[in-house]
């Protein structure tokens, strides 16, 4: 069994963590911390896990960072906001503790990148050089020796998955990469904020962060580490009036004609138990992963022109977030990577 310990754990990431690992048969949660809901039992605050820890009879509590023992645990996940993990990180690898961070401290290898979009100073710029980036689909054998792993953010996991076999193939012109990106609401995260009310957010439909989104870098500097020619990306996020999912429409202009594209992605994610690529023509919908850790893609040639168009779709709180955190776990940990993970999508 793995021991486990998630700090910030009452957020739409945290409980989606204890929603998989309730399921894992390997896991062992063994705390889990807040600063504000500190002595309340997990089961109170989320009655949907009721039943699903009766290993711990149900007496899982959440507890204060300062009076938890990290220590112990083989494994921590941070779900929290940015500088958190990075601040503890030093203590809990020098006692022999993983760790993986779902905020953005682990993510930018450059600290003056990351400084300059995150408005905070990097305090362990040498375990973020050791760190590893966590989308399994290309450092696979990296993640699996890591110590660090910095998980990917939602919306740069569908845009690697969706340009990634074609700027590897060296096919299209990686000056002029657009992504089309929409969330559901839940990836702003669980706070009260206007914008987000079901008055202000339902029946409606937006961009935001149309000068820079925090994504933007970490999706360039992943995509530019496999390009042979500089990347430059327009991404513009937008807010749909639903919870869950994402849906990016990527673009890219051909420097060849004569691939098979359909051919090029099925081949690049043959094997890939999280990714599905749809058959030729196909249009995948957000439904179709939601509470999954699946991402579909679906590659079209509009009029058989040299632009080719992506479709991306999944679900941001899980391979977006915390399913592919355990699934990162489950290679660092030796284990078979689905474990926990094969749940099929939520319809309706």
């Amino acid at each position: 069994m793995v021991k486990i310990g998630i700090v910030g754990g009452t957020g739409y990431t945290g409980v989606e963590l204890l929603r998989i690992l309730a399921s894992h048969g390997q896991a062992d949660v063994r705390a889990i911390t807040s600063r504000g809901e500190a002595g309340t039992r997990v089961i109170d605050m989320f009655p949907s896990l009721r039943g699903h820890y009766s290993s711990m009879s149900d007496k899982l509590e959440f507890t204060a960072p300062d009076a938890t023992d990290l220590t112990a645990c083989d494994i921590v996940f941070f779900a929290t906001p940015h500088g958190v993990a990075m601040a503890q990180a030093r203590g809990l690898v020098d006692a022999g503790v993983k760790i993986i961070d779902l905020a953005a401290d682990f993510r930018i290898r450059d600290v003056a990148t990351f400084e300059k979009w995150y408005k905070i100073p990097h305090t362990c710029p040498d375990l973020l050089a050791e760190s590893v980036y966590g989308l399994p689909e290309f450092h696979r054998d990296e993640i699996r020796g890591a110590r660090i792993v910095g998980n990917p953010g939602c919306y740069p996991t569908s845009m690697q998955l969706g340009f990634m076999p074609l700027i590897e193939a060296g096919i299209v012109d990686t000056g002029h990469l657009i992504a089309d990106c929409k969330s559901g609401a839940s990836g702003a995260g669980r706070k009260a904020e206007v914008g987000l009310l079901l008055a202000e957010a339902s029946d409606s439909f937006r961009a935001y962060n149309v000068g820079g989104h925090r994504h933007h870098p970490e999706t360039v500097q992943e995509l530019a580490a496999r390009s042979k020619t500089p990347v430059s990306l327009v991404f513009t996020p937008h807010l749909l009036p639903m919870i869950r999912g994402i849906h990016s429409t990527l673009y890219a202009r051909l420097t060849r004609t004569d691939v098979d594209l359909q051919s090029l992605f099925e081949k690049r994610y043959a094997g890939e138990p999280f990714v599905d690529v749809m058959p030729a023509g196909s249009a995948p919908d957000t439904r179709s992963v939601r509470a999954s850790n699946m991402a579909r893609i679906a590659v079209h040639r509009p009029g058989n022109a040299d632009m080719v168009t992506v479709l991306v779709v999944e679900d941001n709180l899980v391979k977006g977030a915390a399913g592919q955190a355990v699934q990162n776990m489950n290679l660092m940990f030796g284990l078979p990577e689905t474990t926990g993970l094969t749940a099929a999508p939520v319809v309706p």
